[in-house]
């Protein structure tokens, strides 16, 4: 089978050809159906030698941890899912027994590094090919008869934005205020989480004027270019009091700083990107009791949910189609920051 895989540390990854995999006891074979492109593929992909060694991944790795397929062949003892079944796959793996995995909150396993457990395409063989071997049936979720290239990103950029969202709902109700830093593939899908779920006015910033036009299609309230005058123009729209919320999708070095200077009091900082960047925490440095958080995807049960939000209409994501031999081109484009949304693999 075709796979796309990084095969040299600080090289572009190659479509090559390596043989089916054989599901195990209790493992599933997918024949994948769509694999998301994200920007944490481009992150590890730039990590140096030194720095992939310390991590764990190995080499040759098939990227992919956004993933949709229709079963193909069970393990012995799987009962759970049955050949041809349309399934999205959950990605952040965990050891399925110790407390936070028992409550379905796998993303925070407390015993995946110790037992060498990662998530496809972070670590094990992923969705970029044109089978791929899932651990265990808990990891899949039925995908109905929802279009899986259309939806396969919202297993992460959906899942992501919705965990981060979720925890800071309470604070979003009418006449509240929440700002999105970055339109980009999450971001994007985080206006529409964020439109459907709460009644805060969503306010968008980003440096790109064609990530801007993006958030106005799909629902941003205020839209505005993220430079040194931002938080100013920010806190002038709020009457100085500053927003409930902030998303930043985007964790750079200057994102961070501007999350921290717009957050009133009792708000949220939630900092979902991996750009970089640090918060600068002490009294003087934030407002009053701002809860700053560092999620990492998101639960078992948040994956059902956003699909079902899909099914309903609330959100969509914006696609950008490549064939598996033309997946180099998708992560070349990926770090050009030329597409509009998400990348999406069809094999």
């Amino acid at each position: 089978m075709k796979a796309l895989r990084y095969v040299t540390v600080g090289a572009a990854p190659e479509v090559v050809e390596i043989p089916i995999p054989k599901p195990g006891p209790g493992q599933v074979l997918l024949q994948v159906t769509a694999g998301g492109v994200c920007h944490s593929d481009d992150y590890v992909m730039g990590l140096s030698a030194e720095e992939y060694a310390a991590a764990g991944y190995p080499l040759p790795m098939t990227l992919g941890h956004e993933g949709a397929g229709i079963v193909h062949e069970l393990g012995e003892g799987v009962s759970t899912v049955k050949v041809g079944d349309a399934v999205a796959v959950y990605g952040p793996w965990g050891c399925g027994y110790c407390r936070n995995c028992s409550m379905g909150h796998e993303n925070y396993c407390t015993n995946a590094a110790e037992l060498g457990i990662t998530p496809p395409g972070l670590g094990t063989d992923g969705s970029m090919a044109e089978y791929m071997i899932v651990d265990d049936p808990r990891h899949l979720v039925p995908l109905g008869d929802l279009d899986p290239v259309k939806n396969v990103s919202l297993t992460d950029a959906g899942l992501t934005p919705y965990h981060a969202i979720k925890r800071s709902l309470p604070k979003l109700g009418a006449g509240t205020h929440a700002v999105v830093i970055g339109s980009g593939g999450l971001g994007h899908v985080g206006i529409q989480i964020l439109k459907a779920l709460s009644g805060a006015t969503v306010i968008v910033l980003d440096v790109n004027d064609e990530k801007l036009e993006l958030a106005k299609h799909v629902g941003a309230d205020i839209t505005m270019i993220s430079d040194g005058d931002a938080a100013a123009k920010i806190l002038e729209l709020t009457d100085g009091k500053g927003v409930d919320a902030v998303f930043d999708f985007v964790g750079a070095k200057p994102t961070i700083p501007l999350a921290i200077a717009v957050a009133a009091s009792e708000a949220d900082v939630t900092i979902v990107g991996i750009g970089g960047g640090a918060v600068e925490f002490g009294f003087g440095t934030i407002k009053y009791d701002v809860a700053v958080r560092i999620p990492y995807w998101g639960y078992r049960n948040e994956l059902i949910e956003v699909l079902d939000l899909a099914r309903a209409g609330k959100i969509d994501v914006e696609i950008q189609q490549y064939s598996l031999d033309d997946g180099p081109k998708a992560y070349a484009d990926l770090a050009s920051s030329s597409i509009r949304g998400r990348a999406v693999i069809v094999p």
